[in-house]
């Protein structure tokens, strides 16, 4: 299924055998073990130079964890997927490439192609849908651009890693059906339509078996039905036992260099607990990746011409203003032009329209070399003097990492006190893995880190401070100990003192404008026997708490004084993040009562939503328009100028439904006694919604352009829907432009059973495509139904069964809005 091999990837076996024939067994499971955080061993006997992984999906990090080696960073993959355009994803890619070879990265860990169960889970930000088909879509997109700059991609978390409790432990239960159907549907169509280069296998448990050691899935599906040959790395500390996972089809534990591989590995070999071939298995895998990437010699890697480069900074700004999702305007974007005396005035309210949000917290991470926030995008677009800004609320209840206004460094000292390195610290945070520490320094020497420098605030008043991370912590400010303690946590993870909330420790009243000293010393201790050598830990802050409700009376000050007034509202990363699932949809703060409050005072109040998955709006009906913008990565400021300002229409159509927690219909994500059954089977998403005949605040699909468009016609044609992807059925939409300006549409196709069957689905979506037009221009788009649409997968038989009967083929804007439609029968 992924396809035949080409004389080329021949060519490149045959070095890969050559090389395997040349290495004894502690080399090969050498290899098979991570030597440190992001990279597998050089082999310089066959010519192999060290592979070097890194974090995506948004950006590539590279091995340092900091802001000194700046990535590009693009919007998030909900805001990738609310594009609807595989095309635009492959772009992304091919940049990513170019940013990964820049950082000299073979491999970047991504896309994330678990599916939006429910809305609570944590990390949907960085997965892209509800929809298994949009997901392979947008995904195989993804991987087709990283693999046309020559570097490699893992697809993950294989498989059904859909929530963040409990994840290094929790025993997902769920049918053959739902697994087929829903969870490795992406993967299939991602190894099927884009032969990825890799695949990382989750933390989680599927019913009863650590998906590091799946021989089922791994083994049976991945490789066996779907033809996989790439390499399968674990998540990271994911892998727990040697044989076990051996056995079933792990090539890479990471990360190293403490792993269930190595020397553990060559030792059950010894024993006769492993056989060889599998460990050969394992490394012709691992060869064959280099082989791809261009790091073992003597064979040609697959790109040997990188694609032309790309303008990091305007792409992020074409895939931003193309994601966001206007889901109601009543008129009042694009924003007016030249009434009043002094032209349209904009009141623009929010604290996140001042420091915005442009990516999700975990290990998609990135650290632009510029942010450009709602203020100053809106600032450089808008006539001088038409915009004015209230904070209004801030959703940061919780303190950040001390960035803004803050000039620290990292000084490193050994037990006595001797300074033995220093390295810089440009956001306050310090996260070192393994043995990327600053020059001079090792882990047998180091024993303390200080963060030292000096503060400038921007604000007068009551400062506080705080620290993140576990242990020995001594916090001074201006001359005065405020902390001298120990942090401890509050759950077993091994990765809270990245992941973890920040502790209030100090109360400081300031001055705006003066310089004040302040320094974090941690005492480092790593656990003996640690998987991976870790210190992680930061100084936060949080400016002067005014009082709430004089924020937001200033705010509607703001908004009555203007022609419109434009609120943004924000998650926070304690709601939106790796490492953590929401207990509620609510937008954090007094967000919510600010929106009534400025809309309440101005009828002609936009609302933008700066969040990576579904919140709850219960204020929509009284705002003039709400636009959904995602996380926008860096360039999202002047992205949402251009769209607010009509300059370009928003081009987003939601991939996931939106609506209240109260009316989700799948919301368990917190495991009982270890395990999390599926008890909903096939149905998530809109799938769910429609069964349960719910009413969600704005469905999949919707989205409003500044243009209308006319469903004309649709017909049916091009043969037999059951024989495949390609040849199978045809359907052709005719769609006019009838509004006043050039728009783009995305046809959205669905297919309904005519006999409703309550084991199937009411519809699901079957076909895409984008189309552009000019003001009175028709256009006929063409989309073929592939043989999977009609499919569903028979336990009994354990095997895809084509269901016969008739369907309604309904073509429109959204699972709701569907235009036209016509009945096939197959």
């Amino acid at each position: 299924m992924a396809g035949t091999r080409t004389p080329a990837d021949e060519a490149r076996e045959a070095v890969v055998e050559a090389a395997l024939g040349k290495l004894d067994l502690d080399a090969k499971t050498r290899l098979l073990a991570g030597q440190d955080m992001w990279s597998l061993p050089a082999l310089p006997e066959i010519g192999l130079k060290s592979l070097v992984m890194s974090d995506g999906p948004i950006g590539v990090r590279g091995v340092h964890w900091t802001a000194d080696d700046p990535s590009i960073a693009l919007p998030s993959p909900t805001a990738l997927a609310a594009t609807w355009d595989p095309a635009l994803a492959r772009r992304a890619g091919t940049l990513l490439a170019q940013e990964a070879r820049r950082k000299q990265v073979h491999v970047l860990l991504a896309p994330t192609v678990n599916l939006h169960r429910s809305p609570l889970g944590g990390r949907h930000f960085e997965a892209y849908s509800e929809d298994p088909y949009l997901t392979g879509e947008i995904g195989s997109g993804y991987v087709q651009g990283v693999q046309s700059g020559g570097v490699g991609t893992t697809v993950k978390h294989f498989v059904a890693n859909d929530a963040e409790t409990d994840r290094f432990t929790v025993n997902n239960l769920l049918s053959e059906r739902a697994l087929r159907e829903l969870y490795l549907a992406p993967f299939e169509a991602i190894v099927a339509n884009a032969h990825p280069w890799g695949i990382m296998t989750a933390y989680n448990s599927v019913n009863g078996t650590t998906m590091t050691e799946h021989h089922h899935l791994v083994n049976e599906i991945l490789r066996g039905e779907w033809g996989f040959d790439g390499v399968n790395v674990s998540d990271w500390t994911a892998a727990r036992a040697t044989v076990g996972a051996v056995e079933g089809g792990l090539d890479v534990a990471m990360p190293g260099p403490r792993t269930v591989y190595g020397e553990a590995l060559a030792t059950a070999v010894r024993a006769g607990e492993v056989e060889e071939a599998k460990v050969d298995e394992a490394v012709r895998n691992v060869l064959r990746l280099a082989a791809r990437v261009g790091i073992l010699e003597g064979a040609e890697p697959v790109v040997t011409e990188p694609p032309a480069t790309v303008d990091g900074e305007a792409l992020a700004r074409e895939i931003a203003r193309r994601s966001f999702v206007l889901v109601r305007n009543q008129g009042a974007l694009p924003l007016g032009e030249g009434r009043g005396e002094g032209g349209h005035k904009v009141a623009l309210i929010g604290a996140a329209a001042r420091d915005a949000r442009v990516l999700g917290g975990g290990s998609a991470t990135v650290f632009p070399s510029r942010v450009v926030p709602p203020l100053d995008g809106l600032t450089a677009a808008l006539p001088e003097g038409s915009l004015t800004y209230a904070v209004g609320a801030d959703p940061n209840e919780e303190l950040a990492v001390a960035d803004r206004g803050f000039t620290l460094r990292a000084v490193c000292r050994d037990r006595a006190g001797t300074v033995i390195g220093t390295g810089s610290a440009p956001n306050g945070q310090i996260q070192w893995m393994g043995d990327d520490l600053p020059e001079g320094v090792t882990h047998a020497t180091l024993h303390s880190v200080e963060l030292t420098g000096t503060f400038t605030p921007r604000e007068s008043g009551t400062h506080t401070l705080g620290i993140k991370g576990l242990g020995a912590f001594t916090l001074t400010v201006d001359g005065t100990v405020h902390f001298d303690d120990i942090q401890r946590g509050t759950k077993d993870d091994p990765f809270e003192a990245f992941f973890g909330a920040p502790v209030e420790r100090a109360q400081v009243d300031l001055v705006a404008g003066e310089t004040y000293e302040v320094a974090l010393r941690h005492v480092i201790v790593v656990p003996e026997g640690a998987p991976l050598k870790m210190i992680g830990f930061a100084l936060a802050h949080q400016d002067p708490r005014r009082d709430p409700d004089e924020l937001i009376a200033e705010a509607v000050e703001a908004a009555r004084a203007a022609d419109t007034a434009v609120v943004v509202v924000a998650t926070t990363d304690r709601v939106e993040s790796e490492g953590f699932d929401r207990k509620d949809l609510r937008l954090p703060g007094r967000q919510d009562e600010l929106v009534h409050a400025v809309a309440a005072a101005n009828p002609n109040t936009v609302v933008v939503v700066n969040a990576g998955s579904p919140v709850e709006l219960p204020w929509r009906e009284e705002v003039a328009a709400v636009l959904l913008s995602w996380f926008p990565g860096q360039e999202g400021g002047a992205a949402l100028a251009d769209v607010l300002t009509g300059a370009h229409e928003p081009g987003g159509r939601l991939p996931t439904t939106w609506g209240s927690h109260a009316a989700a219909p799948v919301t368990q994500v917190v495991p009982a006694d270890g395990e999390l059954p599926y008890t909903e089977g096939v149905f998530i998403g809109y799938r769910a919604w429609e069964k349960e005949g719910r009413t969600p605040s704005y469905a999949f699909g919707h989205g409003l352009g500044y243009t209308d468009w006319t469903y004309e016609s649709i017909e049916l044609g091009g043969g037999d829907a059951g024989a495949g992807a390609g040849s199978g059925t045809t359907v052709t939409v005719r769609v006019r432009n009838s509004g006043a300006r050039a728009g783009r549409e995305v046809v959205q196709v669905y297919l309904a059973p005519v006999e409703a069957d309550a084991e199937r689905p009411a519809r699901w979506l079957a076909a895409f495509a984008g189309v552009e037009a000019g003001p009175g221009e028709s256009v006929d788009v063409v989309l073929a139904l592939p043989r999977r649409a009609f499919e569903v997968w028979d336990e009994s038989t354990g095997a895809w069964v084509f269901v016969k009967g008739s369907y309604e083929v309904a073509a429109g804007r959204s699972i709701v809005d569907r235009r036209v439609a016509a009945t096939i029968n197959v």
